[in-house]
This record gives structure tokens, sequence and C-alpha cells, in this order.
């Protein structure tokens, strides 16, 4: 195995460059790569925020994957961030439905909840499991 997440949620969208431009701007992931086909479906793209990385296609294509997915989500995904009341600001600038204002949370956490356009449900907040070594 490499050096780069071992786990990597998978998201289909209905507009999958639209959901790239959010999670670029309003979430502030960076681009890493993007296939797209000559009619500009989306067929692959990965996206990272620190050192984790979700990966995005478009709904409707061809394949195993697309056919087990085809009814599939929303989904929820939790990122770790610095600074959730940064983040959610910058959120909120870019229109996204925030579902829960940055909130402390009794376990010492502090986050918050938005939506995105297709409906999927993203939490950002201090809170960092570590995993067993």
């Amino acid at each position: 195995m490499t050096g780069g997440p071992s786990i990597c949620p998978t998201l289909l969208y209905q507009d999958a460059k639209a959901a790239i431009g959010t999670l670029k701007e309003a979430f502030g992931f960076t681009e890493v790569s993007v296939y797209a086909s000559e009619d500009g479906t989306v067929l692959h793209a990965e996206l990272a925020y620190g050192n984790g990385m979700v990966m995005l296609g478009s709904r409707g294509r061809k394949g195993v994957f697309a056919r087990a997915m085809a009814d599939g989500g929303p989904v929820g995904v939790y990122v770790a961030v610095e600074d959730p009341d940064a983040h959610h600001a910058r959120a909120a600038a870019h229109g996204v439905e925030i579902l829960l204002p940055p909130t402390d949370q009794e376990y010492g956490a502090r986050d918050y909840m938005a939506r995105d356009s297709e409906g999927n449900i993203w939490s950002f907040g201090t809170y960092a499991p570590a995993v067993p070594g």
C-alpha cells in the first residue's frame, strides 16, 4: 500500500461538475484529478482535504459500480478541520445549506453540518479519530 489514505468515500452526482465546484469553493477541497469523457461526463475525480480524499463521478454511467450505486445516497461524510467556524463561514458564503451551525459537542469537539445540492450530508469538525496502531 502506498502513502495515500486507505479509505476514500466515493459519491456519484447528477451534476458532478457542480459538485466538484462546491467541494473546492465552499468546502476547501483541492482538485487532484478529473477524468471526463468527450461529452463532459465526469468519469472519475479525486479531491483532497488534508490527508484524506473523496472520489466522485457522474451518475448514469455503465458498469458494476454505477449499477450498484444507481439508487444509492445520500451519504454522510465527516472531515476533520482545524477551524470549524471559519470553514462554516466559507461554506455559508457560498450558499451551502447549513443544517447545524458550529456547535460545541459534549465529547469536546466542535463541528457543523451541511447538505450539498444533491442531498449528501457533510460534517466538518475538530474531532479526529485515531487509527489504532
